[in-house]
């Protein structure tokens, strides 16, 4: 495989991964990117996180609150996108999370968190005047790998879900500029927590909570080369239902998660060796019993080329 192509083929790697960890950190378990790695290539990562914030919305009523001070919350992802074919991926990421509160007596928790896989499709890809438009249908899934206590917000580690999403995606690229735009709707699994009784708008007997879906919408834009990739970032998120968080009562499962977050992602690949750099971040613009977070990550990649070892 000559030079160009097998930097290219690094670089799908690299903005795959980082578009996982985009996903995660903003709780909408997806990966949003129109780059696939070809057959029998297969890219390993492992990417470190940091979300932090300290004011919140309450419903729609932004605060802060002396009892949790600043939330921090660090995940340390492994992550993998292996080529089937040249037009269908798998992918998987599964976290470890840590949580801690600055003030007040609310003890930090720990642990894994949740497996994604996901089956990636490129459906079409077409030229289009100068450049080339391509469509792809993502499908994930996601199950918790631990048995964490999703009633703990904001300290609970995840919700404890199981997730079955389907994306739809389009791309269109000229030269080394491109523009994407993606939907999706997740379908969420019930959960049960550690009571009996729990209170939404009315009380409930019962230690099963309904989980509203979720939509998620992005769009993002940047400039991709052979070693360097730069791309700018915009998503909304939108729970169809739930509940907002009482006054001066904690999150809940069940409450309404809506956010607008902007941000950025960088790579550099490293020549032919198949070693790649990431680092990002993203903030939140807007929120609905979120908090305005900002997060923070970076990460180490390598691609394997099965493809050639067959070869041989």
């Amino acid at each position: 495989m000559n030079k160009s192509l097998r930097l290219y083929f690094y670089r799908y790697c690299a903005a795959i991964c980082c578009l996982m960890i985009f996903a995660q950190v903003a709780s909408a378990q997806t990966d949003a990117d129109a780059l696939m790695i070809p057959k029998d290539f297969f890219c390993a990562g492992a990417v470190y996180s940091s979300n932090s914030w300290t004011n919140y919305w309450e419903g729609t009523f932004k605060r802060d609150n002396g009892n949790i001070g600043r939330l921090t919350t660090d995940s340390y992802m492994v992550m993998g996108n292996y080529g089937i074919t040249n037009k269908l991926d798998v992918l998987f990421s599964a976290p470890y999370i840590t949580t801690n509160a600055s003030a007040g007596t609310l003890k930090g928790q720990s642990g894994l968190q949740d497996l994604t896989l996901t089956l990636k499709w490129l459906a079409f890809q077409t030229e289009i005047g100068k450049g080339i438009l391509s469509g792809h249908a993502i499908a994930s899934g996601s199950i918790p790998l631990s048995n964490y206590e999703p009633d703990f917000l904001p300290i609970s580690i995840g919700l404890h879900t199981e997730t079955a999403s389907l994306r739809g995606l389009v791309n269109y690229q000229v030269g080394r500029f491109f523009v994407a735009g993606a939907g999706q709707y997740i379908q969420r699994s019930d959960i049960t927590i550690d009571q009996n009784a729990y209170y939404t708008t009315q009380l409930i007997y019962s230690n099963k909570v309904y989980m509203p879906n979720v939509n998620n919408y992005l769009i993002s834009t940047g400039y991709r080369s052979l070693t360097f990739n730069a791309e700018a970032i915009f998503s909304q998120t939108t729970t169809l239902g739930g509940f907002d968080i009482r006054k001066n009562d904690m999150p809940f499962p069940g409450n309404t998660m809506n956010m607008t977050t902007a941000g950025a992602l960088f790579k550099y690949s490293f020549s032919t060796s198949g070693l790649e750099l990431t680092a990002g971040g993203n903030y939140v613009l807007a929120g609905r019993n979120v908090g305005q977070s900002t997060t923070l990550f970076g990460g180490v990649l390598y691609v394997f080329d099965f493809a050639k070892k067959a070869t041989k």
